[in-house]
């Protein structure tokens, strides 16, 4: 706990002095050759932002009566530019408890490096495998384990390679991915995966084709077809994700259906519900289910409700959510998450200090 707050005292302090040299740095225009004219174009902050994010509170399983308080996580986010082109992510998880082993790399979400031009993008690094489903891009602290499917508990995204991306018109992107497998630790064992997402005023695309080797020459196919669509305060997302090892099989042994619902009043309250219908045929090659619902259909439901108590901004959210299935699961948790803004606080810290 010690080397954590002198972490964190470092961090501050160093936040502070960017920012202190930013306000003189930011005032500079930034230039563009044409016949030695100055062009001003949108200043970038070159400090990061970065934040310790985490969520935590009180879980009542009715099954068998027990419960629990408890914390999900305590992750670090940091996001940044290093020029007008080149931007960089990480986010690690500095304790968390629902993943096993959090040393090294393995404890780390994403970590990339960005290059981008208006019409075009390459990352490297270890980011989330391109799966089109708003379910399974959900933040971790941002979304309710036990009311999710049992695909996006069981597929680990997480994994090192490149991504090129394309923007052929406003708010539409082609996606390519080439990374390691989530099925295998071997080497030559990879994922090829395709995207297109796109963007209107009353709907959103997240569509993907994808490729995931588990044996020599052998492939888990899947198709997963993300929508959401906007209806004033209404929010409603419709999934569908198959997948297979031998394409006769696709739609049939293996597949994800889930529908969304949700409802913001204002900027302070949202309530949600989600229901969901997995199926998961038995001797498949390749395992991405809870064994005891193996060759059963998967039915998971809940609702729930988010409250955002700060006017200004929602680094602190309430939330109650409850959830169950079709095996007699019952749950209620009831927690808060917190988003410590090191960068906001670093700024006011040295500026009051710089009075």
């Amino acid at each position: 706990m010690k080397r954590f707050f002198v972490f964190l005292g470092v961090v501050l302090a160093a936040i502070g002095s960017a920012a202190s040299a930013q306000e003189v740095d930011s005032m500079v225009p930034m230039q563009k050759s044409s016949w030695g004219d100055a062009k001003t174009e949108e200043v970038i902050d070159y400090v990061p932002e970065i934040s310790l994010d985490t969520r935590a509170g009180y879980n009542q399983y009715f099954t068998d009566g027990s419960g629990r308080f408890g914390g999900d996580g305590l992750y670090l986010d940091i996001n940044g530019y290093i020029s007008p082109h080149f931007s960089y992510s990480l986010n690690h998880r500095l304790a968390s408890t629902y993943y096993e082993d959090n040393s090294g790399f393995n404890g780390t979400n994403w970590m990339t490096l960005t290059y981008e031009t208006d019409n075009f993008a390459v990352t490297a690094g270890k980011d989330a495998l391109l799966v089109g489903s708003f379910e399974y891009d959900a933040y971790d602290l941002d979304t309710y384990y036990d009311m999710n499917s049992m695909f996006y508990n069981m597929l680990d995204c997480w994994q090192w390679g490149v991504s090129a991306s394309w923007y052929p018109a406003e708010g539409q992107s082609v996606i390519f991915q080439f990374a390691n497998s989530p099925f295998a630790w071997e080497d030559d064992y990879f994922a090829y995966n395709a995207a297109w997402r796109g963007e209107w005023d009353f709907y959103e695309s997240y569509w993907t084709v994808n490729m995931w080797q588990f044996e020599q020459d052998r492939y888990v196919k899947a198709l997963n077809l993300g929508n959401r669509f906007y209806i004033g305060g209404l929010t409603l997302d419709l999934e569908y994700m198959t997948r297979a090892a031998d394409m006769k099989s696709l739609f049939k042994d293996d597949f994800t259906f889930l529908a969304a619902p949700s409802y913001e009043f204002g900027d302070s309250f949202r309530v949600f519900a989600k229901f969901g219908w997995e199926r998961v045929a038995e001797g498949l090659p390749y395992e991405l289910a809870y064994e005891d619902y193996v060759g059963s259909d998967y039915l998971f439901y809940g609702a729930g409700v988010e409250f955002f108590p700060l006017k200004e901004d929602k680094d602190v959210r309430l939330h109650a959510a409850w959830s169950s299935n079709n095996f007699g699961d019952n749950y209620l948790n009831v927690g808060v998450t917190w988003k410590f803004d090191l960068t906001g606080a670093a700024r006011y810290l040295f500026g009051k200090l710089g009075k």
